[in-house]
């Protein structure tokens, strides 16, 4: 691992270039362009907020419903988009890969760094939001890098598995979306971490994201430090989760271009 990690780093300058080719072509031709990356939170963080807050009441512990889901949605879009994007990354770039050699992991990181590029522009959205709901930024936000790089880390994982696996079985391109959409009611995302009953909350965290999630709220909503349990659990699910998925990616390689 070390041996790929030092040649993917000598190819920087392309995984630069190819994130900033993804970049352009996701909004090429598009009429709002990178402003679907602000949209596609928005409009779930409304959705959500007026179907649980006007029909559905779901307990936010006095926190604003539009700050409360937005603060969930935004670091769950920039995981999701990027696991949408890259699951076909490897097949929708067969020329690349048939022909000319470079460390194929760029496909898939080239997809998850555009999407976090997204992720910061929606970020500024956000910003905003605490500004007229008078959040306080406070000493809890030293945890913010933090948990961002397990999420990458977790992302990244996941990513590199399923790219590497819909080379062999395309129907992982339509397994995803159904994947995500479960994944998503596993996380508490429309809901507090408070509603998961105690006896199974500690099966519940096993998914990596849940305690991001919690983790994300409490240090941004509630000036408190996170629970050091989910997000320790969370930091090694993630870091096995890409160590096993970096080291199935680089055994399929050799074979990507013939099997594409």
């Amino acid at each position: 691992m070390t041996s790929n990690l030092k040649e993917l780093f000598r190819y920087r300058e392309l995984l630069w270039s190819w994130v900033v080719r993804d970049i352009k072509v996701r909004y090429k031709q598009s009429l709002l362009g990178i402003a679907w990356a602000i949209l596609q939170p928005l409009s779930a963080t409304i959705i959500f907020t007026v179907v649980f807050s006007r029909f559905v009441r779901v307990p936010t512990g006095g926190i604003p419903y539009p700050i409360f889901y937005y603060s969930a949605l935004l670091p769950w879009t920039f995981s999701s988009s990027s696991i949408t994007f890259g699951v076909s990354c490897l097949v929708n770039n067969m020329g690349l890969v048939t022909k000319i050699y470079f460390p194929r992991e760029i496909l898939p990181i080239s997809a998850v760094v555009a999407s976090f590029v997204d992720f910061l522009i929606a970020a500024v959205i956000y910003a905003g939001m605490m500004v007229f709901y008078q959040v306080p930024v406070g000493p809890s936000w030293v945890w913010m890098p933090v948990l961002l790089l397990i999420q990458v880390i977790l992302t990244l994982g996941v990513v590199l598995f399923a790219s590497a696996l819909n080379v062999f079985y395309r129907d992982i391109r339509f397994v995803v979306p159904l994947g995500m959409q479960l994944w998503m009611y596993l996380t508490p995302i429309i809901y507090p971490l408070s509603m998961v009953p105690e006896r199974f909350r500690g099966l519940y965290l096993l998914n990596p994201m849940a305690g991001l999630i919690d983790s994300y709220r409490r240090i941004i909503l509630q000036a408190q430090w996170p629970d050091l349990a989910g997000v320790s659990v969370a930091a090694v699910i993630s870091l096995g989760i890409f160590i096993l998925a970096y080291i199935y990616f680089k055994r399929a390689e050799a074979v990507f271009a013939d099997i594409i």
